[in-house]
Order: C-alpha cells, then structure tokens, then sequence
C-alpha cells in the first residue's frame, strides 16, 4: 500500500498551491476541500414534456391506479387501504385506487421538510432547489487498485463510512456502502449502525427489511441523538429508500419497515426500479407513466397513516441493454427519464430523488462519462436527492474506493458551479477594464490581486502540469492519483465526537440485541 500524500504533495499538482491558500477550503493532510453546506440549485430545469405531456403521463398513471392496480403484498397494508374507501377483493392482493383519492392523499405530503441527526449542525432540508449527495449504497462488492474486487467485508464497510463523513460534499449516509458479508445477516444491522452512527454524524439511513431492523434502527438513533422517544416522534431523525417490485407490485418486508417509520413520522423515499424494455414498457413514458403509479400507490398509503408524513418521489428510470438485458446507465434515455420526473415530481409538489449511476466495471473513461451524464441529469432535473453520488460502479454491483474519491471532486465542481453570480460594481470590473485598457493584461491588475485565491474552483484531484513535467512526476492517472488521495483521508480520519454515555448505552443495546437473537434470517 502507498504511502499517504501530504498537503502540498504531487497529486495535486498545480493547483495545490493555489488551493492551499484558498480561505473558502477546508484544510487538511489529505486534500483541501469545499466546507459543509447544502447546495441550491439556481437554474431552470430541463422540461422535454409539454404540459400536455405532462398531463399524459398523470393520466396514464391514474388509469393503471384505477383500472389495473397495484399489488400490495402487506396484509395490514390493504386492509388499512380497504378501509379508506379503495377497492380490494377478498383473496386478492391487488389494490384499485380512484385518481381522487391518490390525489387528496398526495396533497397531504409537504414538498420541503428537514431530517436533523444526532449533530444539529448536519441537519439538511430535503425539497425546493436544494441538491442533496448521498453515498453509494447497497453493492456487494467493493474494490480499490490495491486488492482488486472484493466480497464486502466490515473493514471495508468502515473505509467507506468514513469516506462518506470526511467529504463536506456528502450530506446523508445512505445504505450501506458495501454490503459487510462476513457479518450474519441476522445481526448485520446492529453492527453497520453502531459503525454508521459513531462513525459520522449525518443523517442515516435504515433498510426497510421487517419489523425487527427498522424497529432496532429507530432505537439506535433515538439513543445516539440523546433523545427520548416522544423528542425523536416529534420530527424526522433519519430516513429510508424502498423499491417497487416492479412491474405493479409492492413487497411486505419494504412496505413493513415504511409502514413503522410513518407512524414515527419517518420520512421515506419511495423509489420504483423500472428499467424500460424490461420492468416496465420500452417507451420512455411509458415507464415513467409506470413509475409515477407505483410511487405514488405506496405515498398514498402512508399518506392515510400518517397524514402529511414527508415522502419523496423517487426515479430509478432506465433503460436495459436489448442485447444482453444488462441496465444501462448515463444513457440518454436515463438523461430524458430524470428530466421527467423532475417535471413529475413538481407536478405532485413532492421532492424528487435520482442518482449518480454508471454500468463502467472499473474507474475509466466510460465511468466518467456515464457518471457525469448521470449527475447533470440530476441537475436539470432539479433533483432534491442523488443516490449514489459517490463511489458507484458495475450498475451497482461494486463500490470503488478511487471512483468514490473521483466522484467527490466532480460533485464539488457541481457545487461551485451553482454558487450565485456576483454582479456587485465591483464584480463587473468596468474600473478593472479602464485600469488595464487596450494594451495590458489582468494577471496584475489590482482587481485581480484582490480575488485571485477565491476567483476560480481549484481541484483536488486533476493535474494541470504540463507533459514533460507530469511525464517526469510519473504519469500517473487519476486512479491512482484518487488512490493515494483515498489512503490519506483514512489515515488522518478522526470518528466525529460523540459523549461517552451515549456511545455506551449504544453499544449495551446491540450486544443486547446479539444476545436476544437481532433479526430472523432464512438461513
């Protein structure tokens, strides 16, 4: 394994002087990065749909409610469903809703709301033009240039929580970053959320995989904020993501885990999967006619539990590689499908989540392209919420460590470019022009004196030397410059603060969950 860089050292090349010295980074051995905030997206969204094709797709959503259903899995679900009016035939699983009704339920979901954790400081507002990053969450598999790819493991779990709580550009712990095997799946979730929870002070994330999971993770961030439990029911702590089945099918383990969280008024985002061309119709609107149904079945639902519980609109729209049926994604048509449901999500007033996707097997070219697609169809999309916004690879398969540090500098790029346009007298320069006129330059113009440290994003991560002087430095290419860059931010990491009573009464609960068994398994 390398050793860690220093501040200043090669992989920064140029701009690493320039960075050091910018008052608006936060300074560290490892990198020089942009300081906690939430970003706000500025600009008009990207609307292919008319308004009548915006109507389109409603109805086509409204119809497959009202005339084809949804199928909800949950007996409690369709019995609560039965009761407000929808119609469910006896030994049926199939949920008929009126538009009506989907709509006075929806109405009920407020379109901005806050989830505050543990650290006060960290608490986000999810909706209106915010833009919020989440980790990559739920891959199998991880990988770095070191080890090659990797069955999940806790220590690489570890690695990439931390990952998540030293960039100032992830603002939610999601699921769990790799998926740590060699911990039983019946005690699993004890462990990855004393490790999230005392590794950073974000907002988390809970699976809704059953009773006992969401139960225990409720109660783990209760005692890591220090909360009683009437202080965590009063507003949202912490959040979950559940899929659709799709086509039309909402399953009893995700429904579960919502269901208890609404009535904890949890907020959950509900995230159809529809790959066009193989869960749902090849027609893009078609699968956005599919998606918006089966969101809006589940929002409905917690909607009558637990009336204006935050929800959010969720879109997994892709396409699939006909040839082989692999998803594909930063494709034009994941570009259209974001854009969409952007248009969707503001015609409901729900706030909308999407993700940084790509189907690249290693941390190259095509990953970069697909990703950027991927995020600035989150852009234009004014999406609230990007799902793995740092470290994806293989379609979800696989967490890269490189690829998660890579991921991080384009999305403070993203950042930087939102950030409001000084048109301020002095920032429009006229005296500047008169200083300097026809015959000089501005490298040494007092306005350019005056803002040259803070006047332009400088990266952690790219290298701005010339080829002889990079050819000499070793070549190195941003993998490996991410690799050096990803082992210095773990060997400076220091686990966020947290009181020793607290983390105490957090531990004594999961070895009292161990012991008591955690969560049934099938195996």
């Amino acid at each position: 394994m390398s050793e860690p860089i220093e501040a200043g050292g090669e992989v920064r090349g140029r701009s690493g002087g320039r960075s050091a010295r910018r008052g608006s980074r936060v300074s560290g051995h490892a990198i020089n990065q942009m300081p906690w905030r939430i970003p706000s997206n500025p600009d008009r969204p990207t609307e292919p749909l008319t308004s009548e094709g915006v109507e389109a797709v409603h109805n086509g959503a409204m119809r497959v409610l009202e005339e084809i259903g949804i199928d909800f899995l949950h007996d409690d679900a369709r019995k609560i469903l039965k009761g407000a009016g929808c119609i469910v035939k006896d030994g049926d699983v199939r949920v008929r809703m009126d538009r009506a009704f989907v709509m006075e339920q929806v109405k009920k979901a407020p379109a901005e709301f806050t989830i505050t954790p543990r650290n006060p400081e960290k608490t986000i507002t999810v909706g209106g033009k915010n833009m919020l990053f989440v980790n990559v969450s739920s891959p199998p598999n991880y990988s770095n240039l070191d080890v090659g790819r990797k069955v999940g493991t806790r220590p690489a779990f570890q690695d990439l929580i931390k990952l998540t709580q030293y960039f100032n550009c992830i603002h939610m712990a999601g699921g769990y970053p790799v998926e740590p095997v060699d911990i039983h799946a019946s005690i699993r979730h004890l462990d990855c959320l004393y490790d999230k929870l005392t590794l950073t002070d974000k907002v988390c994330h809970a699976y809704s995989l059953g009773k006992e999971r969401i139960e225990d993770v409720m109660e783990m961030v209760r005692i890591a904020g220090g909360l009683t439990h009437e202080e965590f029911a009063a507003k949202p702590r912490m959040y979950t993501n559940i899929n659709s089945s799709s086509p039309l099918k909402h399953d009893t383990p995700m429904l579960d885990g919502a269901m208890r969280l609404a009535r904890k008024g949890q907020p959950t985002i509900v995230t159809p999967f529809t790959l066009a061309g193989a869960m749902a119709p090849v027609s893009l609107a078609g699968a956005i006619v599919q998606q918006t149904a089966e969101a809006l079945a589940c929002i409905a639902l917690l909607q009558v539990i637990t009336p204006g519980l935050p929800v959010v609109y969720g879109s997994f729209t892709s396409n699939v590689d006909m040839k082989t049926g692999a998803p594909a994604f930063g494709t034009p048509e994941y570009m259209r499908a974001t854009q969409m449901s952007g248009q969707m999500a503001r015609f409901y007033n729900l706030p909308l989540r999407a993700s940084n996707a790509c189907a690249a097997n290693a941390p190259d070219a095509q990953a970069s392209w697909e990703s950027i697609f991927s995020l600035w169809a989150c852009v234009s999309a004014r999406t609230n919420v990007v799902y793995h916004a740092a470290g994806w690879l293989e379609g979800g398969l696989c967490a890269s460590y490189e690829k998660f540090v890579m991921d991080c500098e384009t999305l403070q790029q993203v950042m930087h470019y939102m950030q409001p346009i000084d048109t301020s007298e002095d920032a429009i320069g006229v005296e500047a022009i008169r200083q300097v006129g026809p015959h000089g330059n501005f490298f040494d113009s007092d306005h350019t004196r005056a803002r040259y440290t803070d006047a332009f994003y400088a990266p952690f991560i790219s290298d701005w030397r010339n080829f002889e002087s990079w050819q000499l430095a070793g070549a190195e290419q941003t993998p490996q410059r991410a690799n050096k860059i990803w082992k210095a931010i773990l060997a400076e990491f220091e686990p966020p603060p947290m009181d020793v009573a607290i983390q105490e009464e957090l531990a004594a609960f999961v070895e009292k969950r161990k012991r008591e068994g955690g969560a049934p398994t099938d195996f």
